[in-house]
């Protein structure tokens, strides 16, 4: 018997390391994507150039208007110029501000109480997480001067690649995955250039390189997140927590890590209260939308920990987990552990300048709400989206606003 549990144990930890080795191969062809100079074409950037394209981008902040890309008549992938005009980056940077208004109202409502220069660094950030989300899961198109989009031939040997490492088929359809795949991969390239010397004429990356320059933000961050917006191309349910962990992690966590670079901080523990901030918003946003995500094929709720309740995956794609006995305790159990990474979340607040506090304090606020309306309505995540009204979240904001503004200072 001992040595039947050897084996088995052996056997275990070969398995773990072989899938570390193939994750840590697959991060590293990923990282590798990289948009040089001699294979693309460049525009040359004139005063007068700038200056329409600013005039262009004028006005169309509106909320009834479509946000249009102020340089999107700049048919090139690059500027010619590494030292760009203030007013480029200046129109880039408003841009980025003007989407987050637009498509996030609660987070821009977070950020508008940081100095001007982090306000604007995590608008870029953010439009940068939006536009990476809306490529995977919305039906945005994100355009690549000069390439052949689905059919262009280095982002199908990437995707091959992939495909061949991860070892798993899609679990969409074929044209789908390839379309958005690609579009993925050029903008992985255009990522490349916030970190080389080139310069993307999307006025998205143009800030986004000024930003990670600037708080020094490490690429490994950002190109976990689009990994694990790829990554849900082929894994559409978690067997246990840690699986489900890893996702969080890539998609979440990564996000309140590149966070408190701009917040800035001093305490190196800060890093695994952040981890942890990232992890509760998105175990927050797995259970407000678990109905949401069965009516896409998704489950986001380890497959464990369902079935310790009695609940199968079709119980949940077919719509039966409100009346289930076993939903309720799930919750409960499932609230528990969420419970646990907001405690840790809490704490990095007191790490952070007092000026700085009330933006992730805002956030956090925000999903604790949540929360305590999920445990209130005992798991009655169905009848209704739960969400705060305009009232809830302005005492809220008034409320987090006074503490982590005024009284840390008494």
């Amino acid at each position: 018997m001992s040595e039947t549990r050897t084996k088995e144990s052996t056997v275990k930890v070969e398995a773990v390391r072989s899938t570390e080795n193939r994750e840590q191969k697959i991060a590293s062809f990923r990282a590798a994507v990289e948009l040089t100079s001699d294979a693309v074409r460049v525009v040359s950037v004139t005063a007068v150039d700038a200056l329409k394209a600013s005039a262009r981008f004028m006005g169309v902040a509106t909320k009834d208007e479509k946000l249009s890309n102020p340089f999107d008549n700049i048919d090139a992938p690059v500027w010619s110029e590494k030292d760009i005009p203030p007013f480029i980056l200046n129109t880039a940077y408003d841009y980025c501000e003007a989407l987050t208004i637009r498509e996030a109202a609660n987070f821009y409502h977070s950020f508008k109480y940081l100095p001007d220069e982090q306000r604007r660094a995590m608008c870029a950030y953010y439009a940068f997480c939006r536009r990476a989300d809306d490529i995977a899961d919305g039906d945005y198109r994100d355009l690549f001067p000069g390439s052949s989009g689905p059919k262009d031939e280095e982002a199908l040997e990437y995707i091959d690649r992939i495909e061949e490492m991860i070892q798993r088929v899609p679990v969409v359809d074929r044209t789908s995955f390839i379309d958005k795949m690609s579009q993925l991969f050029f903008f992985r390239k255009k990522l490349s250039t916030a970190y080389n010397d080139l310069v993307s004429t999307d006025p998205i990356f143009l800030a986004l390189k000024d930003t990670v320059q600037k708080y020094h933000i490490p690429r490994i961050h950002l190109d976990d997140l689009i990994a694990g917006m790829e990554d849900d191309f082929f894994q559409d349910r978690y067997e246990t927590f840690e699986d489900l962990y890893r996702y969080c992690y890539r998609v979440a966590s990564t996000v309140g890590l590149v966070c408190i670079d701009i917040y800035g901080y001093e305490n190196p523990k800060a890093r695994e209260h952040a981890e942890a901030w990232g992890v509760f918003m998105q175990l927050v946003n797995i259970l407000r939308d678990v109905q949401e995500d069965a009516d896409r094929g998704r489950i986001y709720l380890p497959i464990e920990d369902l079935a310790r309740h009695g609940i199968q995956p079709e119980d949940v794609l077919e719509g039966r987990l409100k009346e289930h006995p076993g939903w309720e305790p799930f919750v409960t159990e499932f609230i528990e552990r969420i419970e646990v990474y907001r405690d840790r979340a809490l704490d990095l607040l007191p790490m952070l300048k007092p000026k700085m506090r009330f933006s992730p304090a805002i956030m956090m606020g925000f999903y604790r709400s949540i929360l305590k309306k999920i445990r209130r309505n005992d798991g009655d995540v169905f009848s209704q989206r739960v969400k705060l009204n305009k009232v809830e979240k302005l005492t809220l904001a008034l409320s987090i606003y006074i503490r982590h503004r005024f009284l840390t200072f008494f």
